[in-house]
């Protein structure tokens, strides 16, 4: 379990690096992507750019502080999770709709027009998120 959290807490870091990594500056972006994109150690970091350890671990602490601040004022990674689920919604009753319309009868139809609906108001409901 303790490596499930890790590798959450990497995806995490990872995609707010992803939305909001150009905000911060050259020097945050350049130590943040050494440590969790390149997985160097903290040792391994400041040695690279001659400051402290402690330095660079309470930088990757205010920077983490800031991404986070970012996505609680935006939520674009929120916006972006919710589309990718409703997209994978889209996907499976497309699939669902393609097997039903291969053994079309026509009580059947009004199963599918169903299924259509269903999938216009997903595709609308991840455009009106952006």
């Amino acid at each position: 379990m303790a490596g499930q959290n890790k590798m959450e807490e990497i995806f995490e870091q990872t995609l707010l690096y992803d939305f909001y990594g150009e905000l911060l500056t050259e020097h945050q972006k350049s130590i943040y992507e050494d440590v969790v994109l390149n997985d160097m150690s903290l040792t391994e970091v400041a040695e690279n750019y001659a400051i402290s350890r402690q330095a660079v671990s309470d930088l990757m602490k205010r920077i983490h502080k800031l991404l986070k601040g970012y996505e609680a004022k935006l939520h674009l990674v929120e916006k972006f999770t919710c589309a990718k689920g409703k997209l994978k919604e889209i996907q499976s009753e497309t699939n669902a709709l393609s097997k039903d319309y291969k053994s079309l009868k026509e009580q059947d139809s009004i199963h599918i027009d169903k299924r259509l609906k269903k999938i216009q108001a997903l595709a609308d409901a991840v455009l009106e998120d952006f």
